[in-house]
Protein backbone atom coordinates (compact mmCIF):
# COMPACT_ATOMS: atom_id res chain seq x y z
CA UNK A 1 0.00 0.00 0.00
CA UNK A 2 1.06 3.61 -0.49
CA UNK A 3 2.07 5.42 2.66
CA UNK A 4 3.93 8.51 3.83
CA UNK A 5 6.39 7.52 6.55
CA UNK A 6 8.19 9.50 9.25
CA UNK A 7 11.54 7.81 9.82
CA UNK A 8 12.93 10.39 12.23
CA UNK A 9 11.57 13.62 13.68
CA UNK A 10 12.34 16.58 11.44
CA UNK A 11 13.16 14.42 8.44
CA UNK A 12 10.92 14.83 5.36
CA UNK A 13 8.21 12.22 5.07
CA UNK A 14 9.16 9.31 2.85
CA UNK A 15 6.84 7.90 0.20
CA UNK A 16 6.83 4.14 0.70
CA UNK A 17 5.13 0.91 -0.31
CA UNK A 18 4.23 -0.98 2.85
CA UNK A 19 2.43 -4.28 3.49
CA UNK A 20 -1.27 -3.82 4.21
CA UNK A 21 -1.97 -4.09 7.95
CA UNK A 22 -4.27 -6.89 9.07
CA UNK A 23 -6.81 -6.54 11.87
CA UNK A 24 -6.24 -8.29 15.17
CA UNK A 25 -8.91 -9.25 17.70
CA UNK A 26 -11.43 -6.46 18.18
CA UNK A 27 -9.99 -4.46 15.29
CA UNK A 28 -11.27 -3.40 11.89
CA UNK A 29 -9.28 -2.80 8.75
CA UNK A 30 -10.10 0.39 6.91
CA UNK A 31 -9.56 1.54 3.36
CA UNK A 32 -8.60 5.13 4.14
CA UNK A 33 -10.57 7.72 2.20
CA UNK A 34 -9.31 10.90 3.86
CA UNK A 35 -7.13 11.89 6.79
CA UNK A 36 -6.98 15.29 8.41
CA UNK A 37 -3.63 17.00 8.95
CA UNK A 38 -3.46 18.26 12.53
CA UNK A 39 -1.12 20.56 14.39
CA UNK A 40 -0.44 17.60 16.66
CA UNK A 41 1.17 15.95 13.62
CA UNK A 42 3.54 18.90 13.49
CA UNK A 43 4.37 18.49 17.18
CA UNK A 44 5.16 14.81 16.50
CA UNK A 45 7.21 15.76 13.46
CA UNK A 46 9.14 18.34 15.50
CA UNK A 47 9.60 15.94 18.48
CA UNK A 48 7.82 18.30 20.88
CA UNK A 49 5.64 15.80 22.74
CA UNK A 50 6.43 13.90 25.93
CA UNK A 51 7.49 10.33 25.29
CA UNK A 52 8.58 8.83 22.00
CA UNK A 53 6.47 7.81 19.00
CA UNK A 54 6.94 4.48 17.31
CA UNK A 55 9.40 4.85 14.45
CA UNK A 56 9.16 4.51 11.58
CA UNK A 57 5.67 5.94 11.86
CA UNK A 58 2.64 6.51 9.66
CA UNK A 59 1.14 9.67 11.17
CA UNK A 60 -2.47 10.83 10.95
CA UNK A 61 -5.28 10.58 13.50
CA UNK A 62 -8.32 12.09 11.80
CA UNK A 63 -9.12 9.08 9.64
CA UNK A 64 -12.23 8.55 7.56
CA UNK A 65 -12.33 5.08 6.10
CA UNK A 66 -14.46 2.20 4.88
CA UNK A 67 -14.50 -1.07 6.81
CA UNK A 68 -13.05 -3.76 4.53
CA UNK A 69 -12.21 -6.51 7.05
CA UNK A 70 -12.78 -7.35 10.70
CA UNK A 71 -10.67 -9.22 13.20
CA UNK A 72 -11.82 -11.89 15.62
CA UNK A 73 -14.71 -10.68 17.76
CA UNK A 74 -15.15 -7.40 15.87
CA UNK A 75 -18.89 -7.24 15.15
CA UNK A 76 -19.81 -3.61 15.72
CA UNK A 77 -19.58 -2.55 12.07
CA UNK A 78 -20.55 -4.11 8.78
CA UNK A 79 -18.25 -4.35 5.79
CA UNK A 80 -18.68 -1.17 3.77
CA UNK A 81 -19.56 1.01 6.77
CA UNK A 82 -17.91 4.44 6.89
CA UNK A 83 -16.24 5.16 10.23
CA UNK A 84 -13.95 7.72 11.80
CA UNK A 85 -10.81 7.06 13.85
CA UNK A 86 -9.71 9.70 16.39
CA UNK A 87 -6.50 10.42 18.34
CA UNK A 88 -7.46 8.13 21.25
CA UNK A 89 -6.90 4.75 19.68
CA UNK A 90 -7.28 2.56 22.77
CA UNK A 91 -7.67 2.75 26.54
CA UNK A 92 -7.32 -0.13 28.96
CA UNK A 93 -10.63 0.41 30.77
CA UNK A 94 -9.14 -0.71 34.08
CA UNK A 95 -6.86 2.08 35.34
CA UNK A 96 -8.19 4.55 37.94
CA UNK A 97 -8.90 7.18 35.28
CA UNK A 98 -10.87 4.82 33.06
CA UNK A 99 -12.85 3.56 36.05
CA UNK A 100 -13.73 7.17 36.87
CA UNK A 101 -15.01 7.83 33.34
CA UNK A 102 -11.88 9.74 32.35
CA UNK A 103 -10.46 7.47 29.68
CA UNK A 104 -8.85 10.49 28.04
CA UNK A 105 -6.30 10.32 30.88
CA UNK A 106 -5.76 6.53 30.70
CA UNK A 107 -2.33 5.59 32.01
CA UNK A 108 -1.84 3.01 29.25
CA UNK A 109 -3.58 4.73 26.35
CA UNK A 110 -2.42 4.22 22.80
CA UNK A 111 -2.77 7.07 20.35
CA UNK A 112 -3.46 6.86 16.63
CA UNK A 113 -0.61 8.06 14.45
CA UNK A 114 1.75 8.08 17.43
CA UNK A 115 1.81 4.74 19.26
CA UNK A 116 0.15 2.93 16.35
CA UNK A 117 0.24 3.71 12.65
CA UNK A 118 -2.35 6.18 11.41
CA UNK A 119 -4.01 7.41 8.27
CA UNK A 120 -1.27 8.79 6.03
CA UNK A 121 -1.66 5.51 4.11
CA UNK A 122 -4.12 3.61 1.95
CA UNK A 123 -5.09 1.21 4.75
CA UNK A 124 -5.18 1.34 8.55
CA UNK A 125 -6.35 -0.85 11.41
CA UNK A 126 -8.15 0.45 14.48
CA UNK A 127 -9.85 -0.85 17.61
CA UNK A 128 -13.52 -0.94 16.63
CA UNK A 129 -14.60 0.17 20.11
CA UNK A 130 -12.82 3.50 19.54
CA UNK A 131 -14.19 4.18 16.05
CA UNK A 132 -17.18 6.41 15.40
CA UNK A 133 -20.03 6.08 12.90
CA UNK A 134 -20.03 9.31 10.90
CA UNK A 135 -23.03 11.51 10.09
CA UNK A 136 -24.04 11.05 6.45
CA UNK A 137 -24.40 14.82 6.01
CA UNK A 138 -20.61 15.18 5.80
CA UNK A 139 -18.37 14.33 2.88
CA UNK A 140 -15.21 12.35 3.60
CA UNK A 141 -13.12 15.54 3.52
CA UNK A 142 -15.54 17.48 5.75
CA UNK A 143 -15.81 14.69 8.32
CA UNK A 144 -12.06 14.30 8.91
CA UNK A 145 -11.46 17.55 10.88
CA UNK A 146 -14.32 16.74 13.24
CA UNK A 147 -12.30 13.81 14.58
CA UNK A 148 -9.64 15.85 16.38
CA UNK A 149 -9.94 19.56 15.67
CA UNK A 150 -13.62 19.26 16.42
CA UNK A 151 -13.42 16.80 19.32
CA UNK A 152 -10.60 18.47 21.23
CA UNK A 153 -12.18 21.88 20.73
CA UNK A 154 -15.53 20.54 21.89
CA UNK A 155 -14.00 19.14 25.07
CA UNK A 156 -12.30 22.51 25.69
CA UNK A 157 -15.62 24.30 25.17
CA UNK A 158 -17.24 22.12 27.81
CA UNK A 159 -14.39 22.87 30.24
CA UNK A 160 -14.91 26.61 29.80
CA UNK A 161 -18.37 26.15 31.27
CA UNK A 162 -21.32 28.42 30.53
CA UNK A 163 -19.26 31.43 29.45
CA UNK A 164 -21.38 33.79 27.35
CA UNK A 165 -18.54 35.99 26.12
CA UNK A 166 -15.86 33.57 24.97
CA UNK A 167 -12.49 34.32 23.41
CA UNK A 168 -10.81 32.05 20.86
CA UNK A 169 -7.06 32.67 20.65
CA UNK A 170 -5.85 31.27 17.34
CA UNK A 171 -8.44 30.77 14.62
CA UNK A 172 -7.42 27.64 12.75
CA UNK A 173 -8.83 24.17 12.23
CA UNK A 174 -10.31 23.69 15.70
CA UNK A 175 -11.52 27.23 16.36
CA UNK A 176 -13.37 27.54 13.05
CA UNK A 177 -15.44 24.46 13.93
CA UNK A 178 -16.07 25.42 17.56
CA UNK A 179 -17.00 28.99 16.65
CA UNK A 180 -20.04 27.59 14.87
CA UNK A 181 -20.96 25.37 17.83
CA UNK A 182 -20.56 28.22 20.32
CA UNK A 183 -22.69 30.62 18.28
CA UNK A 184 -25.34 27.90 17.93
CA UNK A 185 -25.37 27.64 21.73
CA UNK A 186 -26.03 31.37 22.01
CA UNK A 187 -22.54 32.41 23.06
CA UNK A 188 -20.79 35.55 21.84
CA UNK A 189 -17.46 34.72 20.22
CA UNK A 190 -14.46 37.06 20.22
CA UNK A 191 -11.80 35.76 17.83
CA UNK A 192 -8.09 36.52 18.06
CA UNK A 193 -5.76 35.86 15.13
CA UNK A 194 -2.15 36.66 14.40
CA UNK A 195 -1.72 40.42 14.42
CA UNK A 196 -2.45 41.83 10.98
CA UNK A 197 -4.26 38.73 9.72
CA UNK A 198 -7.26 40.58 8.34
CA UNK A 199 -8.28 37.61 6.18
CA UNK A 200 -8.40 35.35 9.22
CA UNK A 201 -10.42 37.93 11.10
CA UNK A 202 -12.89 38.21 8.24
CA UNK A 203 -13.14 34.41 8.16
CA UNK A 204 -13.99 34.38 11.88
CA UNK A 205 -16.68 37.01 11.44
CA UNK A 206 -18.16 35.04 8.53
CA UNK A 207 -18.65 32.09 10.89
CA UNK A 208 -20.49 34.17 13.47
CA UNK A 209 -17.78 35.77 15.61
CA UNK A 210 -19.09 39.05 17.00
CA UNK A 211 -15.61 40.62 17.04
CA UNK A 212 -12.24 39.69 15.59
CA UNK A 213 -8.83 41.26 16.07
CA UNK A 214 -5.14 40.61 16.66
CA UNK A 215 -3.96 38.49 19.57
CA UNK A 216 -2.15 41.44 21.15
CA UNK A 217 -5.40 43.44 21.33
CA UNK A 218 -7.90 43.53 24.15
CA UNK A 219 -11.52 42.82 23.18
CA UNK A 220 -14.17 45.53 23.51
CA UNK A 221 -15.64 43.66 26.51
CA UNK A 222 -14.24 41.41 29.21
CA UNK A 223 -14.39 37.67 28.50
CA UNK A 224 -16.24 35.14 30.64
CA UNK A 225 -13.96 32.41 29.33
CA UNK A 226 -11.33 31.74 26.70
CA UNK A 227 -9.82 28.85 24.78
CA UNK A 228 -6.23 29.20 23.63
CA UNK A 229 -5.87 27.06 20.50
CA UNK A 230 -2.49 28.43 19.42
CA UNK A 231 0.56 26.72 20.97
CA UNK A 232 1.85 30.06 22.25
CA UNK A 233 2.30 30.27 26.02
CA UNK A 234 2.13 34.07 26.35
CA UNK A 235 -1.43 33.94 24.97
CA UNK A 236 -2.55 32.30 28.22
CA UNK A 237 -1.49 35.45 30.04
CA UNK A 238 -3.02 37.67 27.37
CA UNK A 239 -6.31 35.82 27.78
CA UNK A 240 -6.18 36.34 31.54
CA UNK A 241 -5.72 40.07 30.99
CA UNK A 242 -8.90 40.09 28.91
CA UNK A 243 -10.93 38.01 31.37
CA UNK A 244 -13.69 38.95 33.77
CA UNK A 245 -13.96 37.65 37.32
CA UNK A 246 -14.49 33.91 37.53
CA UNK A 247 -13.37 33.30 33.94
CA UNK A 248 -11.84 30.00 32.89
CA UNK A 249 -8.95 30.05 30.42
CA UNK A 250 -8.33 26.66 28.80
CA UNK A 251 -5.41 25.56 26.64
CA UNK A 252 -6.70 23.26 23.90
CA UNK A 253 -3.25 22.19 22.71
CA UNK A 254 -1.21 19.05 23.32
CA UNK A 255 1.92 21.21 23.40
CA UNK A 256 2.57 24.84 24.23
CA UNK A 257 5.59 27.09 24.49
CA UNK A 258 6.56 28.30 27.95
CA UNK A 259 3.97 30.36 29.80
CA UNK A 260 5.71 33.45 31.19
CA UNK A 261 5.44 34.49 34.82
CA UNK A 262 2.61 36.89 35.61
CA UNK A 263 1.39 38.83 38.63
CA UNK A 264 -1.21 37.23 40.87
CA UNK A 265 -3.74 40.00 40.32
CA UNK A 266 -4.41 38.56 36.84
CA UNK A 267 -5.46 35.25 38.38
CA UNK A 268 -7.21 36.59 41.45
CA UNK A 269 -11.02 36.86 41.69
CA UNK A 270 -11.44 33.17 40.93
CA UNK A 271 -10.04 33.14 37.43
CA UNK A 272 -8.59 29.73 36.53
CA UNK A 273 -6.12 28.32 34.04
CA UNK A 274 -6.56 24.79 32.73
CA UNK A 275 -5.81 22.42 29.89
CA UNK A 276 -7.56 19.77 27.88
CA UNK A 277 -6.07 16.35 27.21
CA UNK A 278 -7.18 13.98 24.48
CA UNK A 279 -10.86 13.01 24.32
CA UNK A 280 -13.38 10.48 25.53
CA UNK A 281 -15.69 8.47 23.36
CA UNK A 282 -18.57 10.33 24.98
CA UNK A 283 -17.09 13.60 23.64
CA UNK A 284 -17.11 12.11 20.17
CA UNK A 285 -20.67 10.83 20.42
CA UNK A 286 -21.85 14.25 21.62
CA UNK A 287 -20.10 16.30 18.95
CA UNK A 288 -21.05 14.01 16.09
CA UNK A 289 -24.68 14.25 17.20
CA UNK A 290 -24.60 18.03 17.57
CA UNK A 291 -22.57 18.94 14.47
CA UNK A 292 -25.32 18.22 11.90
CA UNK A 293 -27.82 20.15 14.02
CA UNK A 294 -25.76 23.37 13.99
CA UNK A 295 -24.95 22.58 11.15
CA UNK A 296 -21.15 22.74 11.38
CA UNK A 297 -19.46 23.25 8.03
CA UNK A 298 -15.74 22.51 7.95
CA UNK A 299 -13.72 24.58 5.50
CA UNK A 300 -11.12 22.26 4.00
CA UNK A 301 -8.10 22.46 1.73
CA UNK A 302 -7.35 19.05 0.22
CA UNK A 303 -4.04 17.49 -0.80
CA UNK A 304 -3.18 14.15 -2.40
CA UNK A 305 -1.47 11.69 -0.05
CA UNK A 306 1.90 12.25 -1.70
CA UNK A 307 1.74 15.95 -0.76
CA UNK A 308 1.51 15.26 2.98
CA UNK A 309 4.79 17.07 3.63
CA UNK A 310 3.52 20.19 1.88
CA UNK A 311 0.29 20.02 3.85
CA UNK A 312 2.28 19.94 7.10
CA UNK A 313 4.33 22.95 6.07
CA UNK A 314 1.23 24.88 5.03
CA UNK A 315 -0.32 24.19 8.44
CA UNK A 316 2.90 25.36 10.08
CA UNK A 317 2.90 28.58 8.06
CA UNK A 318 -0.76 29.33 8.83
CA UNK A 319 -1.71 29.20 5.16
CA UNK A 320 -4.82 27.09 5.67
CA UNK A 321 -8.26 28.65 6.07
CA UNK A 322 -9.95 25.97 8.18
CA UNK A 323 -8.48 22.48 7.93
CA UNK A 324 -5.99 20.58 5.75
CA UNK A 325 -7.10 17.12 4.61
CA UNK A 326 -5.29 14.39 2.69
CA UNK A 327 -7.42 12.65 0.06
CA UNK A 328 -6.20 9.06 -0.03
CA UNK A 329 -8.88 6.92 -1.71
CA UNK A 330 -12.24 7.21 -3.37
Amino acid sequence: MRAMVLDRPGQPLRAAELPEPQPGPGQVKLAVRTCGVCRTDLHIYDSELQGEPKLPLVMGHQIVGEVVAAGEGARRFELGDRVGVPWLGWADGTCRYCREGRENLCENARFTGYDVDGGYAEFAVAAEAFCFPLPPAYSDAEAAPLLCAGLIGYRALRLVGEAERIGFYGFGSSAHILCQVAVHEGRRVFAFTRDGDTDGQAFARSLGAEWAGGSSELPPEELDGAIVFAAVGPLMVQALKASARGARVISAGIHMSEIPAFSYDLLWEERTLGSVANLTRADGDDLLRIAPQVPVRAAVTTYPLEDAQQALEDVRAGKIEGSAVLVVGE
